[in-house]
């Protein structure tokens, strides 16, 4: 059973649901992802990663368990699944959200700042998060990650590429995105799907999450698009929430076909991680657009 979208998503007492935590996490994230030289103090920088492994991965196990109700009755059979995973677009935890249609018909030109600022500092990197989770995949997943993956480098052009038509816009919104002044939530989200792709044992949990951000976000965008067109943005400087409106609606077709349905043909087990994964990622997005809505509206 899914959780209704009109349901507070009220985070539990935690000690992962708070800024320092996941502020410390997004710091190590970022760290531990750039490219650098060897550093000397390898045995120290080590034992760091160790401690924040165990942090990372009792986080994801919370997520997992809040969860576990939503994901008892998952269906095993491959087209049963892709039917239940294309549910989560109407279903699915933060799907129809309120906040959307405000942002499109009525935030004025700094709360959309406020907003994209949000965003842009808890943007993993979707392209990266593909790379990175295709690792050692089946044949069949892993060419759709590919041919995902090529589109999001923008077919080998860099005016194409989707990273750098965030980071113009980024410069148009004259926006500054920090971790420190970015609200847990959205970090969160950024690091629990930076989780998935690096943790070889959350692998199929990314090709879930993945999934499921192409599956709910054209909508969203569409609505973000409007907005910013109502704010005086031309084109191009919004063609980054004008192309996601579009071309992630094929996107999640071809995922839900060739990723999702051959992969849980294969294994059935997989069915329940890949939905584990997908609600993990739409419940940590529900609990944005509820803080976001709390910074706006009180």
């Amino acid at each position: 059973m899914l959780r209704s979208v009109n349901e507070p998503v009220v985070p539990r007492p935690s000690q992962f649901q708070t800024d320092s935590f996941q502020r410390s996490l997004a710091q190590w994230n970022r760290e531990r992802l750039i490219p650098r030289l060897p550093n000397d103090d390898w045995q120290r920088e080590l034992e760091r990663d160790m401690r924040m492994e165990r942090l990372q991965r009792a986080f994801l196990e919370e997520l997992r368990a809040e969860v576990a109700e939503m994901t008892a009755a998952v269906p095993t059979d491959a087209e049963q699944f892709v039917g239940w995973f294309e549910a989560l677009k109407i279903a699915g935890p933060g799907q129809g959200d309120p906040l959307f249609p405000w942002l499109a018909e009525n935030a004025n030109r700094d709360q959309l700042r406020w907003f994209f600022e949000q965003e842009a500092a808890g943007e993993a990197g979707f392209d990266d998060l593909v790379a990175m989770t295709q690792v050692k995949l089946p044949v069949g997943p892993k060419l759709e990650l590919a041919r995902n993956y090529w589109d999001e480098m923008g077919r080998g052009a860099r005016a194409g590429m989707h990273g750098p038509m965030l980071d113009e816009l980024v410069d148009t919104l004259e926006v500054q995105p920090t971790i420190e002044t970015t609200v847990w939530e959205s970090l969160a989200l950024a690091n629990v799907m930076t989780a998935m792709a690096t943790r070889r044992d959350y692998a199929w949990h990314s090709v879930g999450a993945l999934g499921v951000i192409e599956l709910t976000a054209p909508g969203r965008s569409a609505l973000v698009a409007k907005g910013l067109r109502r704010i005086g943005l031309s084109n191009r400087e919004r063609r980054y929430f004008d192309l996601h409106a579009v071309l992630d609606v094929k996107h999640s077709e071809s995922w839900n076909k060739e990723a999702l349905l051959p992969a849980v043909a294969e294994d059935p087990a997989r069915a329940t991680a890949i939905a584990e994964g997908a609600l993990m990622r739409l419940l940590c997005g529900a609990r944005c657009f509820a803080r976001y809505r709390t910074h706006f509206w009180g």
